[in-house]
């Protein structure tokens, strides 16, 4: 392989977007934080299979990241929520377009 072509391999947002949703549980958690807030309760109720560890693993990977932002919100009671970060917005029409080839 050339270093052009390695340069234009890692230039591809495809390739950049599948390596950072790589794993299990982080494209349907992307996925759901396309309609909004995430609460973790919610999401393991939502993705079937899922424990509490691997939940909490994407999670934290993703906020690592720069996809999600996570908000504590002081109200009663007390929770966090996930939110997709304006680098994770940034991501959603290359995401639209790899499901559009499945």
């Amino acid at each position: 392989m050339t270093a052009t072509n390695t340069s234009n391999e890692s230039n591809c947002p495809a390739e950049g977007l599948l390596k950072m949703l790589s794993g299990k549980w982080k494209p349907q958690i992307f996925r759901l934080a396309l309609n909004g807030s995430l609460r973790f309760n919610t999401l393991l109720r939502q993705m079937e299979g899922a424990n509490k560890q691997s939940v909490a693993t994407a999670l934290r990977e993703l906020e690592e990241q720069g996809i999600l932002d996570r908000v504590v919100v002081k109200e009663k009671p007390l929770h966090v929520e996930y939110y997709l970060s304006k680098k994770g917005k940034s991501l959603i029409p290359v995401f639209r377009q790899l499901e559009a080839l499945l």
